[in-house]
């Protein structure tokens, strides 16, 4: 799985060369723009609930020393928390969304790397794409929640807090690389048989959502480029392997 996981990251490497000699940055204005405004949706909303979940916290605190003290660590930890949640929203939401409009790119980098002689696929449309992309990342986001929950719980137990934070880590970056792989799975492979396919290359998609959630770290510039570059790198890495196991073929919905 490590090797799959450092060939996830690598494939980084060259996305922004493929997305300039294709023309692809036409195609990213709107999901651009829905990254842009799910994340400061995000940010506006751990900034405003962080004083009253950091309250209520504080309800725990029955003494009086150190009461003040106590507030400040409960507002401090309350927007931590609203922060991961955010992101694990904003991610799935943002792929969701963006579903019908990295499905072209996806499929253009597919018939480069191919060649269009030997680009087949299944056509869907955009409602189509639309309703995969829903219907994947608000699966992947009810699951991501259920793991996230109890490695968050971990990580108040002394010594295992770092163990909480790679699992942390995993977990969000093998989900956000879900994501990513389905752009292109959705033309070959049905909704099942694309979820066996990335738990069967889970490697792989860890490797590419590690770099999309590094992404969200820089400021600004992070939420521009993650899903053009994070898109690009999963398109290329995972036609490669589809191409590999002989799997470029078309399936029933």
């Amino acid at each position: 799985m490590f090797k799959d996981i450092f060939k996830g990251i690598k494939a980084y490497a060259g996305s922004l060369q493929l997305i300039s000699k294709l023309g692809l940055w036409k195609y990213f204005g709107i999901p651009i723009l829905i990254s842009i405004v799910v994340a400061a949706l995000v940010l506006i909303s751990a900034y405003a609930l962080a004083d009253d979940f950091g309250y209520y916290f504080s309800k725990l605190w029955i003494w009086d020393w150190g009461k003040e003290t106590f507030f400040f660590l409960s507002k401090i930890l309350s927007g931590i928390l609203i922060l991961l949640v955010g992101i694990s929203i904003y991610k799935h939401v943002v792929m969701a969304l963006s579903a019908p409009f990295m499905a072209p790119v996806s499929e253009k980098i597919e018939a480069y790397i191919l060649g269009e002689d030997n680009h087949k696929h299944r056509v869907t449309s955009f409602s189509e794409q639309l309703m995969r992309g829903v219907r994947i990342n608000m699966r992947n986001l009810g699951m991501e929640i259920l793991l996230t929950i109890p490695i968050l719980i971990i990580g108040f137990v002394p010594i295992l807090g770092f163990v909480s934070t790679v699992l942390l880590i995993l977990t969000q970056g093998y989900y956000a690389g879900f994501g990513n792989m389905d752009y292109t799975l959705e033309r070959h492979f049905n909704y099942s048989d694309s979820i066996k396919f990335v738990k069967q290359h889970r490697g792989l998609a860890i490797g590419n959502g590690i770099v999309f959630i590094l992404f969200l770290l820089i400021p600004v510039i992070g939420i521009i480029l993650v899903l053009p570059l994070s898109v690009t790198a999963s398109t290329t890495e995972t036609i490669e392997l589809l191409k590999e196991q002989n799997k470029l073929k078309t399936y029933d919905v």
